[in-house]
């Protein structure tokens, strides 16, 4: 895109995608990221309130990962401040974050390669001690995701790449969060299974996790999305319920090639 897309606010207490909103589970302001010498972000504002899929898109490099990474305190903040359940998560670690429901499915999925599904699922729920509770859990994510169970026993390296994405998100879930964060679950896939995993994101929400999808495909992610964001060049310029971004004509002209 040639030239920055005005930003366009909303009320954020208004109503998303025809639901309530509900109260605010993780706020961004003014977030700064700098790495080797490059200001990746540069003082991003966005909010995620419960119950809602909120999709965060932009073209590769734009900063959406890094972003990601700062939220879940992967990355060192340069500046601006993070609240996570109305507290400042400035001073916390990855694993704190973590014990209290704030998990992100990384790009790339991340799944051990030399532990079985089972074990990957187990591992996810590191931070639990409720032993027939985490067994409970397990038998509902072979329910949602009923490939893993066929394949149960099997290592997880020898999975397809459609396959471990199903099941970095099902071990995400083992840890019961509170808001979860998915960085580019669609990469790499081929087009059926991107169906697939669109439809399990789909699937997921309508149980009532509160979402934050990271997307390069911005049909599928506003699609689906009670709201966006569009990002570029380390800055939100855009945002606006998902229906309303998608149809927007210069968000079509962006990334949607028309």
């Amino acid at each position: 895109m040639q030239q920055t897309m005005q930003e366009r606010p909303v009320d954020a207490a208004a109503p998303a995608g025809g639901k309530a909103a509900g109260e605010v589970l993780l706020q961004v302001k003014d977030l700064k990221v700098a790495y080797g010498g490059i200001q990746a972000v540069k003082g991003v504002n966005f909010e995620v309130r419960r119950g809602e899929l909120v999709s965060l898109i932009g073209s590769n490099g734009a900063g959406k990962t890094t972003t990601m990474k700062a939220v879940t305190r992967g990355l060192p903040m340069a500046d601006g401040e993070i609240f996570y359940l109305g507290q400042s998560i400035r001073n916390k670690g990855a694993w704190d974050l973590v014990a209290q429901g704030l998990v992100m499915v990384p790009e790339g999925r991340g799944v051990f390669a030399r532990m079985t599904i089972t074990e990957n699922l187990l591992m996810g729920a590191y931070t639990r001690n409720d032993k027939a509770g985490i067994q409970a859990d397990i038998e509902r994510m072979f329910g949602i995701f009923p490939r893993l169970k066929e394949r149960k026993d099997q290592l997880a390296g020898t999975m397809s790449g459609g396959e471990q994405q199903m099941l970095a998100m099902a071990r995400a879930l083992m840890s019961q969060p509170k808001v979860l964060l998915l960085d580019e679950p669609s990469m790499g896939l081929s087009p059926i299974m991107v169906d697939k995993i669109f439809e399990v994101v789909s699937d997921v929400y309508a149980l009532g996790v509160t979402m934050v999808l990271v997307e390069q495909n911005a049909s599928r992610a506003l699609a689906i999305a009670d709201r966006g964001y569009v990002m570029e060049s380390g800055l939100i310029t855009m945002t606006g319920q998902g229906r309303e971004l998608l149809d927007d004509p210069r968000v079509r002209a962006a990334y949607l090639g028309e």
